[in-house]
């Protein structure tokens, strides 16, 4: 009777180890899924900056009355 005990206690343990190494999997994958995306915002973000200073440029070459001087 006593024999049982240790045998679910292990099941048991082994169950919630599975568990929680199946949540630590999935939040890992999250984790790194939204760092790929704000690497890919970033990237997004670098491409703008540099068509709206391309913009400023040839707006200010135009009508600003010189050539634009990067500081």
């Amino acid at each position: 009777m006593y024999s049982n005990v240790p045998l679910a206690s292990a099941w048991t343990d082994a169950y919630l180890r599975s568990v929680l190494d199946w949540q630590a999997a999935c939040g890992t994958s999250v984790l790194q899924a939204q760092q790929i995306q704000l690497g890919m915002l970033a990237a997004w973000q670098e491409s703008a900056k540099a068509v709206q200073q391309e913009l400023w440029d040839q707006w200010t070459s135009r009508f600003g009355g010189g050539v634009p001087l990067d500081g």
